[in-house]
């Protein structure tokens, strides 16, 4: 067994290291990532959108949460057109299969022939939908081999069920050929995820990327799931920003994706201005969404994210041997070592910098319009995963309301989506959502422009 785990651990890392690249989001695109619930209420398109707010401030995208919680390919193929195509994207992602590949039927007596039916159909489907995406070459199609169901990790001996990670990765790899077969573009999650599974259970058994019931990712999930993605997008490695002088010459060494300027020089300090074209990446540090525990800044202890994604370095060769304050526009950020500073040290790991301040402002911002967003797919989700076989759907009467309540009695699905319902039926109350949305976006596209500092790095007496 641990052999056959080193085999899936290298394999993993090997297609993590040889993934297809897809080219990387430019300014006017609209992308909607379309799936289950790990895109309904996960973070980690709003995680991508987050670092193209940041690391492209002057490129503005737009993103749309197109998953809706308990899907299956039938029933994306069932909405598409509705909730799609109506966001008009020119871009699109597409995950499926945790729902296809059951759950307690593989407890049934019949359970691997009712399952094989069961996924031979929703083969049938994802043909439908396919026919459906080839009829619009307006619109690149990127496939998002999905987060994977974790049955090796042992928080907890639940939710166990040894044959649907093995029809779950057959539907991988059909997903694969299929992307490969259309020249759909396609990002794998599935693999690397898994590989980071193993390889952190080889230390801690009760390890897990998706702690909570073995299927959703918790929001340090996310962020590997937005790492892989952005990787993908060939943007590791892209710095925030480079910054080199030299105190004695007063001369630049290094300014890439940045500006330095008025350098300036006396026997104890140096000093110069930094216009950045990017700011660092602002990792948050509070769970959130329902249920979750873990934290987006946990990744770190599993990827490479901030050598890779988050580099904001400041390098001041030439000091006398000593220690030295360093400060920007006036406020001190910290002190180090001459030959720490020559050495170069990572800004965008201190989060009291003013450009680290400016940018968690922006993924507050994006938090807010994350979670209104969350209410309108919570919407969407009574529509069509309820509303519709009730013969009501876009209905939103009274009658439409009274079947709401009446079912949420039974249904505890239907009864975690009523509360929404009863304002989110108003259509006036939909559009100031919307509205409210578009005025968060704005902002953030306001205040996200880098700006001037003057930095400065004195004797620390």
């Amino acid at each position: 067994m641990k052999k056959t785990f080193l085999l899936i651990i290298t394999l993993g890392l090997s297609i993590w290291a040889n993934a297809q690249k897809i080219a990387p989001f430019k300014a006017g695109d609209r992308v909607a990532f379309v799936g289950n619930s790990i895109t309904d209420g996960g973070h980690y398109h709003s995680y991508i959108w987050l670092y193209y707010m940041t690391h492209f401030p002057n490129a503005r995208i737009t993103c749309f949460n197109a998953g809706i919680g308990g899907d299956a390919i039938n029933q994306i193929y069932d909405r598409f057109d509705d909730d799609v195509f109506t966001k008009k994207p020119n871009i699109l992602t597409l995950t499926w299969g945790m729902n296809d590949s059951g759950y307690f039927e593989w407890y049934r007596a019949d359970g691997q022939d009712f399952m094989d039916k069961r996924i031979q159909g929703s083969y049938k489907y994802y043909g439908m939908l396919e026919d459906k995406l080839k009829q619009r070459p307006d619109i690149k199609k990127i496939f998002i081999l999905g987060s994977p169901y974790d049955e090796t990790s042992k928080f907890t001996t639940k939710n166990i069920y040894p044959k649907k990670s093995i029809a779950f990765s057959k539907i991988i790899d059909f997903q694969q050929d299929a992307a490969k077969k259309n020249g759909f573009g396609y990002v794998d999650f599935y693999h690397p995820m898994t590989a980071i599974n193993l390889r952190e259970q080889a230390k801690d058994s009760t390890f897990s990327l998706t702690p909570n019931d073995r299927v959703h990712p918790d929001n340090d999930g996310h962020l590997v799931m937005a790492y892989l993605f952005l990787k993908a997008q060939g943007l590791d490695n892209q710095a925030v920003a480079e910054v080199g002088v030299n105190a004695q010459s007063k001369k630049v060494l290094k300014a890439v994706n940045c500006r330095i300027t008025n350098v300036t020089a006396d026997a104890d300090s140096v000093s110069f201005n930094y216009l950045a074209n990017s700011l660092p990446y602002p990792l948050d540090t509070i769970p959130r969404a329902w249920g979750n525990r873990k934290k987006q800044a946990d990744a770190l202890k599993v990827i490479p994210f901030t050598k890779e994604f988050n580099q904001e370095t400041l390098t001041v060769k030439g000091l006398k041997a000593g220690d030295y304050k360093v400060l920007i526009d006036g406020e001190q950020i910290g002190h180090w070592s001459a030959q720490q500073l020559a050495d170069g040290m990572n800004m965008a790991e201190i989060t009291t910098t003013p450009q680290y301040q400016q940018a968690i402002q922006i993924r507050e911002l994006n938090e807010e319009r994350w979670d209104i967003e969350r209410r309108t797919r919570m919407y969407v989700w009574m529509q069509y995963n309820f509303l519709k076989g009730k013969g009501l759907l876009h209905n939103d009467s009274n009658a439409a309301m009274d079947t709401v309540k009446k079912y949420a009695l039974k249904d505890i699905f239907v009864n975690g989506n009523k509360d929404n319902y009863t304002r989110a039926r108003y259509k006036s109350l939909r559009d100031a959502w919307q509205k409210e949305m578009d005025v968060l976006t704005d902002e953030i596209y306001a205040i996200n422009k880098p700006r001037n500092h003057r930095i400065t790095i004195v004797v620390f007496k």
